[in-house]
């Protein structure tokens, strides 16, 4: 039983020398400047769309695992909901999104900071089936707010439609 329990220990510490990077510490592992550049995100939020006032829906961003990844969680009135992992790569020196939903969307997302404002995009298909190229803009605002804008191109980026323009508030702060 001894014998057991020590091969387990080896097994898990050859496992984890491999998948864990020497360098990271469970303390302080992700608080270099760049990866803290989608922090304005963080907080409960009530989302509408820009020029109307609409709800749009509710949305929670949450920094986890010790600071390294950003869990969105989004929900509409009607039922409509997706959660995203936001998460800097410090190999590509890039941001990344994966976005899943109950409609079975599945966008996957890079890029960082351009002018303040954070900037992902990647290639996507359209209802039709054809390629598509989504980019999202996250706006951080003075008065605390953000603004997210989902442009779409059907024609690699040389003109955009956008798809949808949110304005995030605090959740409960006055509008």
């Amino acid at each position: 039983m001894r014998l057991i329990h020590m091969t387990r220990s080896i097994v898990t510490s050859a496992i984890l020398s491999v998948v864990a990077p020497a360098t990271v510490s469970a303390q302080g592992a992700c608080t270099a400047d760049e990866k803290r550049q989608f922090d304005f995100w963080i907080g409960d939020w009530d989302v509408t769309v820009v020029g109307t006032g609409q709800v749009a829906g509710t949305n929670r961003i949450e920094s986890i695992l010790g600071g390294c990844v950003l869990l969105e969680s989004y929900e509409t009135p009607s039922g409509y909901a997706g959660n995203s992992y936001n998460v800097y790569d410090g190999q590509t020196g890039r941001w990344h999104q994966t976005w899943v939903d109950n409609a079975g969307l599945v966008l996957k997302l890079d890029g960082g900071i351009v002018d303040g404002k954070m900037v992902l995009s990647g290639p996507g298909i359209d209802q039709q089936g054809n390629p598509i190229v989504n980019r999202i803009t996250w706006t951080p605002h003075e008065d605390g707010s953000v603004q997210q804008t989902w442009d779409v191109s059907d024609d690699d980026g040389r003109t955009w439609t956008t798809a949808f323009d949110g304005l995030y508030r605090r959740a409960g702060s006055s509008r």
